[in-house]
């Protein structure tokens, strides 16, 4: 999953950061609303953390245009206590949820995870591809009895690619959105990756292969059809 951040405190901001990071998100952050709505305009986001009082456009503002442009992405305001009347007009102006400053980063993860299961598009916690499951509670990757944990980013990997099996997905889809429009890595770090989980799938004896399709991208294939 990738959220975007915007929160105009550079200190809160690296420490929502690394949060969500620390927890297998993969997260972007911007300290202002214009950078907001254009980073939430390009469609790469699962879900929006957004400061309501911010530089240029508020964040209320900000889900305002997204809505008025049908973009549905959930979002979850961060307020300050005495925001009663923001907090209403953030939700009627369709944000899903707020959480009061300060908080618990336990209470967060939790307002986070819940606001991306109401997604219209919410894929279970469970994912499955001829018997292999993907677990987005435990990061794990299971076959029959045999099962590995997956790092963040091959997580976020193996994620896209069982959301869409048999689909291609470019490199350039991964680095934008698990590493965000901002990394400068190099796209041989989505090979190396990919060489990462290719090697657990097979340590688990699952019937599934992640072909390279040259000059093209990556497919997640059932290695028994």
């Amino acid at each position: 999953m990738r959220l975007l951040v915007a929160e105009d405190d550079p200190r809160l901001l690296k420490t929502l950061l690394h949060i969500f990071i620390s927890n297998k998100f993969a997260a972007d952050g911007v300290s202002n609303g214009r950078d907001a709505l254009l980073y939430a305009e390009s469609g790469e986001y699962d879900g929006l953390i957004l400061d309501i009082m911010m530089p240029e456009l508020s964040g209320i503002e900000v889900v305002q245009s997204l809505r008025k442009q049908k973009i549905t992405t959930p979002a979850l305001f961060l307020t300050a206590r005495t925001e009663v009347e923001q907090r209403v007009e953030g939700l009627d102006a369709g944000a899903d949820d707020y959480l009061p400053k300060p908080f618990a980063a336990s209470e967060l993860l939790a307002r986070t995870r819940a606001m991306l299961r109401r997604k219209e598009n919410y894929v279970p916690d469970l994912l499955n591809f001829h018997g292999v499951t993907l677990n987005r509670s435990t990061y794990q990757l299971s076959y029959r009895e045999q099962s590995k944990t997956l790092s963040g980013k091959e997580f976020q990997i193996v994620e896209m690619l069982m959301q869409q099996p048999r689909m291609i997905v470019s490199t350039e889809q991964f680095l934008a959105h698990i590493w965000g429009w901002d990394s400068n890595v190099d796209t041989s770090v989505v090979w190396v990756h990919i060489s990462n989980v290719r090697k657990k799938i097979s340590a688990i004896g699952a019937p599934l292969e992640i072909r390279f399709v040259r000059g093209v991208g990556y497919m997640l294939e059932d290695t028994n059809d």
